[in-house]
């Protein structure tokens, strides 16, 4: 089956549907905007309206009273809500019931269901017009001989669309003799929007017959009714998108688009054959029926005290027939349950004897059931459930048959004051009776929809309502207040129907209930939950598996697709108790992660027997099989087949209740379960949640975004903090996965004690102490971990001086002492290995760490030192990189220093690679040596993870269970890696270009001070007392100094002085970024091996180019803002650049980077007087000397090369003086920046001139600047 295909369609087929149906509106005078009058010539057969055309449109005959309808039906539904909610609604709820009927057509005429055997919407012969439309006689409609007049004109005019369309409606009118649920008879507004052509290749009619394989429709040829679901699906995928990402509560008229999700086929065999199947065989052991179900569960072995209940229990089993085997879907959806569920009983049926024939009536009128809170699905499922019995009965479909499926209605439109014109022939007390129960039917079905099947329906007497219902009084005297009642009648019977299908009890319950959080729901669904699910409020999907619970009779089966959260946290933990109590799990799979593509979150599929036994069931683990679904089915498969294949497990749930919390930890040994009942970390520990900011972009940084100096990595205590008035404090706020150190990428603002924040919370919820929680570990010694993870858990030091945030928690060790004996625990595979039990949907919150079992050993001491090595090579390799705070020198800049120690290196060198390798230049040795040292830290560090798994899988007895072995990819320091390395050596050059990083002096140099204020000009030689009181130096002429600790030294490498420095796509300046970095390599490395390093730059970075020259600079025109961009971002918080790229366009007629530190209102002001005006002019000059090669070369190649460059310089030029008009605003306006306020708003700031105006001269603004307040 072709889901692309399909599902390109059927979103595409909505909306172009909608808009076709909105335009025939129109041309009524209905719009978005309103409902417009007739124009003043209309008469009463006779309607005109302003289409904005020469002439008015004209509405006559039956399309006045049908425009009539469709405004009423407007207004009606107006009043619930809003004019253009209505009409949006109606025009949707018309789109779907054609297309409805469109696919139905289609699948009926691929199959040759139809009655005429006459295709309607395409041809036996492959052309484009239909069999109907070119024989339209021979399809056996009834047409009125000034119907078969019209006919024959349309085809003579050939007017071949108006021709279709009125064949359409007639051949939906005909087929509503067979199929009422779906046809229902158009004469009505529907039929007057109908708006579909056959000759329009981009219409509707040709997509649907020509963009999906007709095979997808044919069940000869491997299609099946499924398509009919993914139709729906899909066509729902826009509308589903929009109500989820709308700010608000989800109405009842989204309902069914957020929660509709389409159950995979061979989930939904599972479902069916491990509940309806399993109920017959355990009934009919000889049967050989389960040969033909791949994904039936045979039983485990169970104890003999539980074989003689389960033998009482199958004597009731055995004593059923095929009739008595009643199933229902109250969440049908397209019915998809249902039709395989038909397939099954019809296996049933002939096991016993009776013919494909009568049990396909059979099983219509006895076995099957369904129910929607969507029209359209109710009528897909209808169809689809008819076309399955067609498939085994051909004249099933002869307007006798209907199958119990139905929609959810409401009763609010009843008119109950015609109640009492109803009861004839029954007694006084039958009369009151019905009433009563009637008027309590009415009342539970007030406003059904915004329920749907979770509402509970007492058993009424069903019989005698219909009888009251029937039995109209013949005294009753045409009245205004009588009119209607056979109207009334015919519904209360439809909702007789309905309501006895929400009370009845049923053999077998299967679905896949909506998943929506109540949080999102409406408040009348939200207080009807709380009412009746107070304890399985969670999501909608528990309430439904407890509501199937309760409409299954004793020992009957429930079988679900659902997210499998309910298995294991703690909001589901009342009906985990639920199940284990009242029902009988007796299989269950859960599926790897990200399976289910479809849905967006981890899912099981799971049948219980209802009634409790301490039985083991069967479970099947598939949470390490990466792939999809396809990948799940099949070892699924596996699994059945062969239970050694390691994740087949047996287990009884009252094994559950051992673990805090009782989870489905189905796979634990008997061995883990007596773990959980010792001592836990919870004696060890205290585990808190930390701080929510409630204004992240307030509150929160990235480090580097701020000044150095106003960031508090000191204070040990809440006290020293305030007493420091720094603003700025380190935030441990999860992050990456990351083990033993690092992640330490933001700081929050709690100057004076938290001050603003606190005032912000305060204002905003009445209280801060429920969002600033824990305050009292602000600053104290723990361990840290991303809460949320998509993987391993990964724990980390944190030194003192830390806050901390509620996704970044924090565990403090009672015994400071043994802060790394806990922490190594925390990272072992043991430790893991529990948390797969606690924690298997992945959030690692707080009670689950406290809940893991701890033991205490003797050899501590041994673990510390182990744990200690891992935190100090892992802070190593943190602190190795300049998005560390602690960051000194590049590792290849430091490492250039000990080069001329020949013996040296050549030992390391030995030692690392156990030779001297061949080298190129003394960057190459550089990276080697560091290549090395990467290495040598990195089996470390795996060796002490391993040892640390093996000392604690010793103390914990799991030898049988676990291996120590850690893999690389879970290893979270890093190895060398060529173009990343060289990458970040640029990334440190430019840095030592702007004054950021000095050669001179290990860290941080400018990072918020003013540039004088590090670094200073001599204007002549002098002597003098150094800074701080060193000792004075003789300063050389115009050198540049910088003031450090140890006195004033005259500068390696001097810092650019003006804090521009210009990036062009060809050599034109002299202190451009390449001159520049060229002058920092021959400091670093020498200037007689320049070359060489240009050389190994870049063959590493593989940029474009004929030179290492050319190849660089295509690096820093085209790469270097987007990787800095990557280096300075943090998860989920976007991208903090501190050099910026201020960038013409396309063309690359100017780039220069400013770094944000430096930045001062002249900045801007300099960069266009000295930079962008010197571009212009050079272009000028180099237009000029184009045309003059231009003007007297006599070979033509070089004319040829002069054109096209002087047009590509032409197009710079040009780019320049357009930027120059934008970038003059922002000079003249002289805008200061505040550190404090972060890139994103400084970003936008800017770049707004005085005059409130946008100007973008930056790089990538809208992914960096914050967005537009309105």
């Amino acid at each position: 089956m072709n889901k692309t295909a399909i599902k390109n369609f059927a979103i595409w087929a909505r909306n172009k549907l909608i808009a076709d149906i909105c335009y025939r509106a129109g041309l009524m005078g209905i719009t978005e905007k309103g409902i417009a009058d007739p124009l003043p010539q209309s008469t009463l057969d006779a309607q005109f309206y302003d289409i904005g055309a020469a002439e008015p449109y004209l509405v006559a005959g039956e399309a006045i009273k049908q425009r009539r309808q469709l405004v009423e039906v407007i207004r009606d539904k107006e009043k619930d809500s809003d004019y253009r909610t209505a009409y949006q609604y109606v025009m949707e709820e018309v789109a779907y019931t054609w297309f409805n009927r469109l696919i139905a057509v289609r699948f009926m005429e691929v199959n040759d269901y139809l009655p005429s055997h006459l295709r309607v919407l395409s041809s036996e012969s492959g052309k484009v017009e239909p069999d109907l439309v070119t024989t339209p006689f021979d399809a056996d409609l009834p047409f009125t001989t000034e119907e078969e007049a019209q006919i024959i004109q349309w085809k003579q005019d050939n007017k071949l669309d108006e021709l279709f369309c009125f064949l359409f409606i007639k051949q939906c009118n005909a087929l509503n003799e067979i199929l009422p649920g779906l046809f229902e008879k158009t004469t009505d507004y529907t039929e007057v929007l109908l708006n579909l052509s056959v000759v329009d290749q981009e219409g509707v009619v040709y997509k649907l017959t020509h963009d999906i394989p007709e095979k997808d429709f044919n069940i000869e040829q491997g299609g099946q009714v499924e398509i009919i679901g993914w139709l729906y699906q899909y066509y729902n995928t826009e509308p589903k998108k929009a109500a989820f990402e709308k700010n608000g509560k989800i109405t009842k008229e989204e309902i069914p688009a957020v929660t509709q999700l389409f159950t995979p086929d061979w989930i939904v065999r599972y479902m069916v054959e491990n509940s309806l199947g399993r109920l017959w065989v355990e009934g009919h052991p000889d049967s050989d029926l389960r040969k033909n179900w791949k994904y039936y569960l045979d039983e485990a072995p169970q104890e003999p005290e539980v074989q003689a209940k389960l033998a009482t229990i199958r004597k009731e089993y055995a004593a059923l027939s095929p009739e008595d085997l009643t199933l229902i879907d109250p969440c049908m959806g397209s019915g998809h349950i249902l039709v395989y569920a038909f397939d099954v009983l019809m296996q049933i049926y002939e096991s016993v004897g009776y013919s494909q024939r009568d049990a396909a009536k059979s099983i219509l009128e006895h076995n099957l059931y369904g129910l929607d809170i969507d029209d359209r699905a109710y009528q897909l499922a209808y169809f689809a459930v008819m076309m399955k019995a067609r498939q085994y009965n051909r004249r099933i479909l002869n307007g006798e048959n209907t199958c119990h499926v139905y929609a959810i209605q409401e009763s609010n439109p009843i008119n109950r004051a015609h109640l009492k014109f109803f009861g004839a022939d029954l007694s006084d007390l039958e009369k009151n009776t019905a009433k009563m129960q009637l008027e309590g039917l009415l009342d539970i079905l007030t406003d059904a929809k915004e329920y749907g099947s979770i509402l509970n329906v007492p058993e009424y007497n069903w019989e005698l309502l219909r009888r009251f219902v029937g039995g109209i009084d013949d005294e009753v005297q045409i009245s205004l207040e009588s009119a209607g009642v056979e109207h009334t009648a015919e519904e209360l019977q439809k909702l007789i129907d309905l309501g006895e299908t929400m009370a009845r009890k049923y053999w077998v319950a299967v679905t896949n209930p909506p998943y929506a959080g109540m949080s999102k729901m409406n408040a009348k669904l939200n207080s009807f939950v709380q009412d009746n699910y107070a304890d399985y409020k969670s999501d909608m999907f528990s309430a439904f598996v407890v509501k199937c619970s309760t409409m299954t009779r004793t020992n009957g089966y429930c079988a679900f697709l659902t997210p499998y959260v309910w298995m294991f946290i703690q909001s589901y933990e009342k009906m985990r108790k639920y199940l284990y109590a009242n029902t009988t799990i007796e299989t269950l799979i859960q599926f790897e992660y990200s399976a289910f593509e479809e849905a967006t979150v981890p899912i099981c599929t799971f049948a219980f027997r209802k009634g409790y036994i301490a039985k083991k069931g069967c479970y099947l683990r598939l949470t390490d099989f990466r792939g999809g679904m396809e990948v799940q089915r099949q070892k699924t498969i596996e699994g059945i087949n062969d239970h050694n294949c390691g994740y087949y497990f047996e287990q009884c749930s009252d094994n559950f209740a051992k673990i805090p919390g009782s989870p489905v930890a189905y796979w634990a040994s008997s061995h883990v379960f007596k773990l959980f009942s010792e001592d836990c970390l919870r004696s060890h520990i205290d585990a808190r949640n930390g701080m929510s900011t409630t204004d992240n972009n307030r509150f929160l940084r990235f480090w580097p975004e701020c000044s150095f100096e106003k960031i508090g990595f000191s204070s040990k205590s809440a006290e020293q903090a305030k007493a420091s008035r720094k603003k700025w404090f380190p935030y441990n706020k999860g992050g990456e996965f990351r083990r033993w150190y690092g992640n330490n990428s933001y700081v929050v603002n709690w100057f004076n004690d938290g001050e603003e924040m606190k005032k912000c919370v305060t204002e905003n919820y009445g209280s801060y102490s429920k969002e600033l929680r824990s305050e009292d570990k602000y600053f104290a010694e723990g361990i840290s971990w991303s809460a949320l993870s998509s993987g391993n858990i990964s724990m980390r030091y944190s030194e003192p001086g830390y806050i901390f945030d509620s996704k970044g928690s924090k565990a403090f060790v009672r015994d400071r002492t043994n802060v790394f004996l806990i922490l190594s625990y925390l990272n072992s595979c043991v430790a893991q290995n529990f948390l797969w039990i606690l924690s298997p949907t992945l959030d690692y919150n707080n009670g689950n760490i406290e809940k893991l079992p701890y033991i205490s050993a003797g050899n501590d001491d041994v673990i510390i030192d182990l744990g200690i090595e891992a935190e100090e090579q892992s802070k190593a390799d943190w602190d190795s990189f300049e998005t560390s705070w602690d960051f000194t020198t590049h590792p290849l800049v430091y490492l250039s220093k000990g080069l001329w120690e020949q013996s040296n290196v050549a030992c390391m060198m030995e030692h690392y690679y156990g030779e001297l390798p061949k080298v190129s230049c003394p960057l190459e040795i550089c990276y080697l040596l560091w290549q090395g040292q990467c290495k040598e830290r990195f089996d470390q560090l795996k060796a002490n993870e391993e040892e640390l798994n093996r000392i604690f899988i010793d103390i914990y007895g799991l030898q049988d269970e676990l291996t120590p072995e850690v893999e690389e990819k879970d290893v979270t320091v890093r190895k060398a890696d060529l173009q990343r390395d060289i990458k970040s050596l640029l990334s440190y050059a430019v840095g030592c270009m702007f004054g950021r990083y000095s050669l001179d002096v290990p860290g941080l140099v400018l990072a918020g001070q003013p540039f004088e204020e590090k670094f200073v000009h001599a204007s002549n030689a002098v002597t003098g007392t150094g800074v701080l009181g060193a000792p004075g130096l003789l300063r050389a002429p115009g050198a540049l100094y910088l003031r450090t600790e140890d006195g004033v030294k005259q500068c390696t490498f001097a810092p650019d002085v003006d804090n521009v420095i210009p990036i062009t796509d060809e050599e034109y300046l002299e202190d451009d970024i390449i001159a520049r970095l060229c002058d920092w390599l021959k400091v670093v490395y020498g200037a007689d091996t320049l070359e060489a390093n240009l050389d190994y730059i870049a063959k590493a970075l593989g940029n474009k180019g004929t030179t290492s020259r050319e190849i660089i600079r295509n690096y820093f025109v085209n790469d270097f803002f987007k990787d800095h961009c990557q280096t300075y971002s943090a998860t989920g918080s976007g991208k903090r650049p501190i050099y910026w790229l201020f960038d013409s366009g396309k063309q690359n007629g100017f780039k220069a980077l400013v770094y944000l530190h430096r930045y001062t209102p002249d900045t801007i002001g300099t960069l266009r007087v000295d930079y962008l005006h010197k571009m212009q002019r050079v272009y000028e000059s180099e237009i000029n000397r184009m045309q003059d090669m231009m003007d007297h070369t006599t070979n033509a190649r070089e004319a040829a090369a002069a054109s096209k460059r002087k047009d590509k310089l032409t197009k710079q030029l040009k780019e320049c003086r357009d930027y120059d008009e934008k970038i003059s605003h922002l000079a003249l306006s002289r805008i200061a920046l505040d550190l404090d306020d972060g890139v994103k708003v400084n970003y936008r700031k800017l770049q707004t001139a005085a005059d409130g105006k946008f100007y973008e001269v930056l790089a990538d603004s809208k992914n960096i600047m914050v967005k537009e307040k309105k």
